[in-house]
């Protein structure tokens, strides 16, 4: 039990990535590597802050900022120098790595004895991992409601626009390259914050804590997207969550059978590749039924 509860607070705290992703994976219909830059600058930024004594919640916004920085500079190889958005990210993502070194100092920073959301919250008394689970769910409600509210306004409609069909977004009118921009700020500053939350809850920030970040953000997008098909897009924000805990449960079945721990990024590219096919599963299947009723 006490396992399946770790999943759920995990799935909580990385959903906040996924609906980062979310924003340019499906939104912008671009794909973004910054994701694994800007995961650990969130985290680097905002342990650095906490050991200046800075406020959690403070350094939570802090953390943001600089992930919308770093989006901006994605954003900035895209529609200025016009490089492809998959090498832009790349790009970011290589030279974020050295300034993410710089911010800590070294390549793991220990949070241990400072004030984090978790102490900020010690006067709840809540058990280990239900505090996380807490933080999460704020976090994740907070961030579903504003994007919520966000994308029905006349400029986030001009992004899902800008997304959808640049052509027409460009005849309407909409500036296409601030919008790009905007996006992939956004986005990126939505994934720094779940870096910095994540680093909080591990008490660490680690160098290479972004490796195969993008993956687990597609996962949970995947996977609530195949279980909950054809939602409004605030609904969507929310199967996210659910598919972040999913996954998670998914990985926690994966250990209780003895695997390799070592082998958690395999299993997480088989599972978002087999979400990925089932569409395609589904269609070959359908046409497999209307050929045997033509047949017949």
């Amino acid at each position: 039990m006490e396992m399946i509860i770790s999943a759920i607070s995990q799935g909580t705290i990385w959903a906040v990535m996924g609906l980062g992703i979310y924003i340019t994976f499906r939104i912008l219909n671009a794909p973004d590597m910054t994701t694994e830059g800007s995961f650990v600058l969130g985290a680097a930024m905002g342990a650095q802050m906490l050991s200046f004594g800075v406020d959690p919640y403070t350094s939570l916004l802090l953390a943001f900022l600089a992930g919308m920085a770093a989006g901006a500079i994605t954003g900035f190889l895209v529609t200025r120098l016009h490089i492809n958005p998959l090498l832009s990210g790349i790009i970011t993502m290589t030279g974020i790595y050295s300034i993410n070194l710089k911010v800590m100092g070294k390549a793991n920073m220990s949070l241990s004895g400072l004030d984090t959301l978790k102490t900020s919250i010690a006067g709840l008394s809540l058990p280990r991992n239900v505090d996380t689970i807490f933080i999460g769910m704020i976090v994740v409600s907070i961030i579903t409601l504003f994007l919520t509210y966000f994308f029905k306004t006349e400029m986030g409609q001009a992004l899902i626009a800008t997304g959808d069909n640049i052509q027409m977004a460009k005849s309407l009118g909409i500036q296409t390259g601030e919008m790009k921009m905007l996006g992939y700020m956004l986005a990126n500053g939505l994934i720094a914050i779940s870096g910095y939350i994540v680093a909080t809850d591990n008490g660490y920030a680690d160098i290479q804590m972004g490796v195969g970040t993008v993956v687990i953000g597609l996962a949970s997008i995947i996977i609530g997207e195949v279980l909950f098909r054809n939602v409004k897009l605030g609904v969507r924000f929310v199967t996210i969550l659910i598919g972040s805990i999913i996954y998670r449960l998914l990985l926690t079945i994966v250990l209780m059978l003895n695997f390799d721990a070592n082998d958690f990024r395999l299993f997480s590219a088989v599972i978002v590749a087999i979400c990925l096919s089932i569409p395609t599963i589904q269609n070959k299947l359908a046409d497999y039924r209307e050929y045997r009723k033509v047949a017949k």
